[in-house]
């Protein structure tokens, strides 16, 4: 699975599709070692909950970054290669 950014201890991941559908669209978040999805909008998919604090900064990249995040699900859907994003500053 590949990483697509790293940062305040969050390791943001999504799943290649292989040409299949998979449910929607959406991330996984490693944090402590601890696996949480989360959609595109921040929604938790998985009902682990992040801690406030961590869940407020993945909420600010995630805003920041839909377009990327968008762009990777097609690209990964379709068999092809993602591309890593900026972790958040």
């Amino acid at each position: 699975m590949p990483i697509l950014s790293v940062f305040y201890g969050l390791i943001v991941r999504m799943y290649a599709e292989g040409g299949g559908q998979h449910h929607t669209p959406h991330i996984h978040v490693i944090y402590q070692g601890e696996e949480f999805q989360f959609d595109f909008d921040g929604n938790e998919l998985n009902g682990k909950v992040l801690t406030p604090a961590k869940k407020k900064l993945l909420d600010a990249w995630l805003v920041l970054h839909h377009d990327d995040l968008t762009a990777n699900w097609e690209l990964l859907s379709s068999g092809e290669q993602s591309f890593k994003i900026d972790p958040l500053r």
